[in-house]
C-alpha cells in the first residue's frame, strides 16, 4: 500500500510539473524560427522573379522583413503569412505559383522569424499582420478590394484574425491546412493533460471566421499528418458565406505541391470570383493595374 501511494504521489508530481513546464515553456514549444534557421536560404531571383526588399515598421516598435514580388499587369495583391518554422525564404514555390496567377506577393517574416527582430508570440504576429496590411494600403496604396489574405498553417490563424477586424475588408481570403484553434490542437497533442487550463495561445480560428464577409477558401489535405482534416472542416463550416472548400491530397508541408495540378486551378477560380465584382465596378482601374506596382 505504501509503494502505491509513493508510486501516485511521484506521478501527480509528474503530472503537474509537466503541465507547468507546458504552460511557462508555451512560447519556445509553439513558435520555431529557428527550424530549419533564420538564415535566408534565397531570394525570389533565383527563380527569375524580381523582388523589392520591404522594412515594416510595427506599432510596438519591431521592424519586419518581407519581400514584395510584384507580378507583370497585376491584377490584385496577395498579403502572404506562412507557416510555423521556417522563413520566407522557405515559400519560393508558393510565390511562384501566385506570381504566374497575376498576383503581386508580399510575404512578411513575424517577429524573431528570418530578419525580422523582436521575439515571437500570438499577439506579435497580430501585429505583424496589422503592419504588413497598412503597408500595402498606406505606403504602396494599394486597395482593401484588391488585395487577397493568404495564410498557411500557423499564417492560416494570423490571417483569418486580420480578416475578421471590423476595419477589414479584403477582397478575398485562403486559409489552408490550418487548425480550428490552439486550445482544439492541444487537446489533440496531449490529451490527458488540462489543456484548457495551460493554454495561453489562442489562436481561436473558429471564431475568427464567423467575423469575416469577404469570400473566403477554405483548403486542407485528408492525408495531413500535423493538423488533422477535420479542422479544416471544422473551420470551413463555422464560416460565413460565401464559402468554398478545396481538398488536397499530401502531407502538410507538401500538399500544395503535391497536388499542384488541381491546386493551382482552384486557386485561379477563387480569384476570378473575387476580382470580378472589382474588376466590373464602374470607375475602378481596368484589369491588371494596381496601385502601387513596380513590375
Amino acid at each position: 500500500m505504501r509503494t502505491l501511494i509513493v508510486f501516485i504521489v511521484i506521478a501527480a508530481g509528474l503530472y503537474v510539473g509537466f503541465s507547468l513546464m507546458l504552460y511557462i515553456l508555451q512560447d519556445r514549444l509553439v513558435f520555431l524560427p529557428h527550424m530549419p534557421g533564420r538564415d535566408l536560404d534565397a531570394t525570389p531571383a533565383v527563380t527569375g522573379l524580381q523582388y523589392e526588399d520591404a522594412w515594416i515598421d510595427t506599432e510596438d516598435g519591431e521592424k519586419l522583413h518581407g519581400w514584395f514580388v510584384p507580378a507583370h499587369g497585376a491584377r490584385g495583391t496577395l498579403l502572404f503569412f506562412h507557416g510555423n518554422a521556417g522563413n520566407i525564404s522557405h515559400r519560393m514555390e508558393s510565390i511562384m505559383i501566385f506570381n504566374q496567377l497575376g498576383l503581386n506577393v508580399l510575404i512578411v517574416d513575424y517577429r524573431g522569424y528570418g530578419q525580422s527582430s523582436g521575439k515571437p508570440g500570438e499577439e506579435g504576429t497580430y501585429r505583424d499582420a496589422r503592419a504588413a496590411w497598412d503597408y500595402l494600403v498606406s505606403q504602396r496604396g494599394i486597395p482593401a478590394e484588391r488585395i487577397v489574405v493568404f495564410g498557411r498553417s500557423l499564417g492560416g490563424a494570423v490571417g483569418a484574425w486580420l480578416a475578421s477586424r471590423d476595419d477589414m475588408n479584403p477582397a478575398g481570403v485562403i486559409i489552408e491546412s490550418c487548425f480550428s484553434s490552439g486550445l482544439d490542437m492541444g487537446k489533440r497533442i496531449y490529451p490527458v493533460l488540462p489543456v484548457r487550463l495551460i493554454t495561453r495561445i489562442g489562436y481561436p480560428v473558429k471564431d475568427y471566421v464567423t467575423r469575416i464577409d469577404s469570400p473566403l477558401l477554405v483548403v486542407h489535405s485528408r492525408d495531413d499528418e500535423i493538423i488533422p482534416f477535420d479542422m479544416g472542416q471544422a473551420v470551413f463550416e463555422a464560416a460565413n458565406e460565401p464559402k468554398t472548400f478545396f481538398e488536397m491530397g499530401g502531407d502538410h508541408n507538401a500538399a500544395f505541391w503535391i497536388s499542384r495540378e488541381r491546386y493551382v486551378p482552384a486557386l485561379h477560380e477563387f480569384m476570378n470570383r473575387v476580382f470580378e465584382a472589382a474588376e466590373d465596378s464602374p470607375g475602378n482601374k481596368p484589369p491588371g493595374v494596381v496601385a502601387g506596382d513596380s513590375s
